[in-house]
């Protein structure tokens, strides 16, 4: 029989969040080992039809971070909404090309698709967050093609089947659920309360002035709002938020990891799936379970022509919000009664 978990409350995670390292939610030892091969093989299979095809947005990035959890969390959050997973990145996809194509990059347009993707979760009642970076991807990269919604449909759609087969192998095999995969359920679902996005949505803001006045887009980097969303959608149960360098220090290294080996092994299926382990590597290492971390090793793959400004955009843009978190909770229950501190 599975094992029974006690329910972990929102405010005992919130009092000792080092309890409940993320880092051991999902399967452990070669139930892991072979999720992560499965994840693996999938991203560079959907590689290998973005280079035969030559339509490099099938390999959406977050398709990694996506995989990963799925795939290693097969009673997860995301895991047990397949259909939500098939359809609500592409139709965030859709609003980002219809915005991409109207408007130019700046605050009204960055905005307009973060707040219009988070408005579609809310009323699909969706889980997926990532379906943010699919919205916000196509204005950062400058992408205008109607085929890349149904780009990302397909490999969602064959991720969501995977995802089912999977889930139902483990529920046959007594997976038995871990204290550390309740938090993760909770952190991946939608936002008690959407006020809580406010200061999400007042650092986007800030990070779309800073990218312009630096001409670093990647600051504000697609995978970071979906960070931002769990966070400040859960800053009382957010585990890796009380260390502080951890996840700028992961985002700059599965960056690093992704920009290196595009340029030593070149934009092929092989890379998109090493930088992908690179990224796996990175959070075993720092004990983290951030699946979007994963997407950010494999942005490299669908810019055009990256550079070494990358990894430290990204570490900007991901200490920085880090930073803004941290003030907001500390100033938010003096100022705000009814926020968490």
């Amino acid at each position: 029989m599975p094992a029974i978990v006690r329910p972990v409350c929102a405010a005992e995670i919130a009092t000792k969040p080092q309890s409940f390292p993320a880092g051991q939610a999902g399967l452990a030892g070669s139930g892991r080992l072979a999720a992560e091969v499965i994840a693996l093989v999938y991203i560079g299979v959907i590689a290998s039809i973005a280079s035969v095809t030559g339509a490099f947005y099938v390999l959406f990035p977050e398709l990694g971070a996506l995989s990963h959890d799925v795939f290693t969390r097969p009673r997860g959050t995301w895991a047990r909404a397949p259909v939500l997973l098939a359809i609500t990145p592409p139709l965030a996809g859709a609003i980002g090309i219809a915005i991409t194509r109207t408007l130019p990059y700046g605050m009204l347009s960055v905005l307009t698709v973060v707040c219009s993707s988070m408005l579609l979760i809310v009323v699909l009642k969706s889980p997926i967050a990532p379906s943010i970076s699919a919205g916000l991807l196509p204005l950062v990269l400058g992408v205008k093609s109607w085929w890349y919604p149904p780009a990302i449909l397909f490999g969602t759609i064959l991720l969501a089947a995977l995802a089912s087969v999977w889930r139902r192998y483990w529920e046959r095999d007594h997976y038995a659920p871990r204290l550390a995969d309740r938090t993760e359920d909770a952190l991946e679902r939608s936002p008690h309360n959407y006020r809580d996005l406010l200061p999400l949505i007042a650092f986007v803001a800030a990070a779309t002035v800073a990218a312009e006045l630096t001409n670093l887009r990647f600051i504000l980097f697609p995978p970071l709002v979906v960070i931002g969303f769990e966070m400040f959608g859960h800053p009382e149960i957010c585990p890796w938020a009380a260390r502080l360098m951890a996840l700028p220090v992961a985002c700059f290294l599965t960056a690093v990891a992704g920009l290196v080996l595009f340029k030593l092994v070149g934009g092929n299926p092989l890379t998109a799936a090493l930088a992908m382990a690179a990224g796996i590597a990175v959070l075993r290492v720092l004990d983290l379970h951030v699946p979007p971390a994963l997407a950010v090793a494999l942005l490299p793959m669908v810019m055009d022509h990256p550079s070494y400004a990358y990894p430290f955009s990204v570490g900007i843009g991901t200490l920085s919000m880090t930073l803004w978190f941290r003030g907001w909770k500390a100033v938010a229950p003096r100022h705000f009664p009814g926020q968490p501190a």
